[in-house]
């Protein structure tokens, strides 16, 4: 079984961590697709694909390194978390679901064990238990963990004093996309992240299964309209950046450009003209 996992780590400001986990990738045997930090998201962003035992593998000594430097009482960055590994999907071609809900099982329980560590399942690994969405299980942030009897899948009732939780499971593909604005204030691209959440629920075809919040990026003096495509083969790419750019326009402002966090297919690529991938960031599922 081959496995595409994502996992999103809550440090974005230390290269010397961000320069070895290069190193344990390139060196590591899996395909690695992206590793990129980022100093206003506070947060790092991994895809890898493998056999499955590789993708554990390399996973696990990512996590070695990297949740030992990570305290979450002192991190700030503009990015919703709720732990130190604050959300690790695993993605596979739908023959092989079964079988990857219980690799990420065996993982989240692993994980659980190692780090003392509340872990929680969501999407299709999720059980009934709690809500299965990553905003619903996001919400409160890791303030809102504090003091909290907890519900999780794995490990214990209380949250890590250092890590918080992890959110892990299997999920569909999705595509994480940023339109960023040449503006340092953020207010129009809340506004904006506010309306594509508004039309999504009324049903606006343009906009099924996006989910939208806007950030200001005070390093680069930009502002940020930062989407998960979540139904990718209902929603292209190029109707939802042409949209934000004439509502920016009509603002007054400009889009200083597109950001591809992740991978993407080769279907995909076809109406997501306005986005530049490299080419390891294509994969095929």
């Amino acid at each position: 079984m081959r496995v595409l996992t994502v996992p999103n780590w809550s440090f974005g400001r230390d290269n010397a961590l961000l320069r070895a986990c290069r190193d344990i990738l390139e060196s590591s045997g899996v395909v690695t697709h992206f590793c990129a930090s980022d100093i206003d998201h506070n947060r790092t962003v991994t895809a890898f694909s493998g056999a499955a035992d590789e993708v554990e593998r390399v996973l696990f000594t990512l996590a070695d390194v990297i949740l030992d430097r990570i305290d979450l009482n002192r991190h700030v960055g503009v990015h919703p978390r709720v732990g130190a590994l604050d959300v690790c999907p695993f993605v596979v071609a739908e023959a092989d679901e079964v079988d990857a809900i219980a690799f990420a099982d065996r993982i989240g329980a692993e994980l659980a064990k190692r780090y003392d560590l509340p872990v929680y399942l969501y999407e299709k690994s999720e059980r009934g238990r709690h809500e299965s969405d990553l905003p619903a299980l996001r919400k409160g942030g890791f303030g809102g963990l504090i003091d909290r009897e907890l519900n999780p899948d794995f490990g214990p009732r209380r949250y890590h004093p250092h890590l918080g939780v992890t959110v892990l499971g299997v999920r569909g593909f999705l595509i994480a996309l940023n339109v960023n604005i040449a503006s340092v204030d953020a207010s129009l691209a809340q506004a904006l992240g506010r309306t594509i959440r508004e039309m999504r629920q009324i049903g606006d075809h343009r906009f099924l299964g996006v989910r939208a919040l806007g950030f200001q990026l005070a390093s680069r003096e930009m502002s940020q309209v930062s989407m998960n495509l979540t139904l990718p083969d209902r929603t292209p790419i190029d109707p939802i950046v042409e949209w934000i750019a004439s509502e920016v326009a009509d603002a007054g402002e400009s889009v200083a450009g597109t950001e591809l966090i992740g991978v993407i297919r080769p279907r995909d690529q076809e109406f997501a003209t306005t986005i530049h991938p490299r080419p390891e960031q294509v994969i095929e599922l």
